[in-house]
């Protein structure tokens, strides 16, 4: 789905093919399409933390008497920062399943379109980047 492999090249993070070169169905299928992945990377993020609060709690204890819950604030914060390249590509993922799911019959199938002007929207910028009308 992405074109570099590795999350961790921060230039290339999220830089997608416009089709799937497998089943040709557009990843951007309206205009804003990504910006709802930010919800599910809250989502992950807040289940994340609510993980390594649990251990934690667990294998370390929480007391009033130290600072041992800022010590989890702080490597949680941490935690979520290093794993923040790979959460937006998750999120990305998750997004889109939620309208596209698998279709083991891809090949004898119509991709899936929502908003049928984004074709002629992104067609209409390309011709005002060219012409040199802006």
């Amino acid at each position: 789905m992405f074109s570099q492999p590795n999350p961790w090249k921060f230039g290339k993070i999220l830089t997608m093919p416009d089709t799937c070169p497998e089943c040709g169905q557009p990843f951007e299928m309206e205009v804003g399409f990504w910006y709802g992945t930010g919800y599910v990377s809250y989502g992950l993020s807040f289940f994340l933390s609510v993980a390594t609060f649990v251990a934690w709690w667990m294998l370390i204890g929480l007391s009033t008497e130290d600072n041992r819950f800022f010590w989890w604030m702080g490597l949680n914060a941490v935690f979520l920062v290093v794993m923040q390249p790979w959460l937006m590509r998750l999120s990305r993922v998750v997004w889109i399943y939620f309208f596209v799911t698998y279709d083991a019959d891809y090949k004898q199938t119509a991709v899936k379109k929502f908003d049928y002007e984004t074709e002629s929207y992104y067609r209409a910028k390309s011709q005002e980047g060219e012409g040199g009308t802006q």
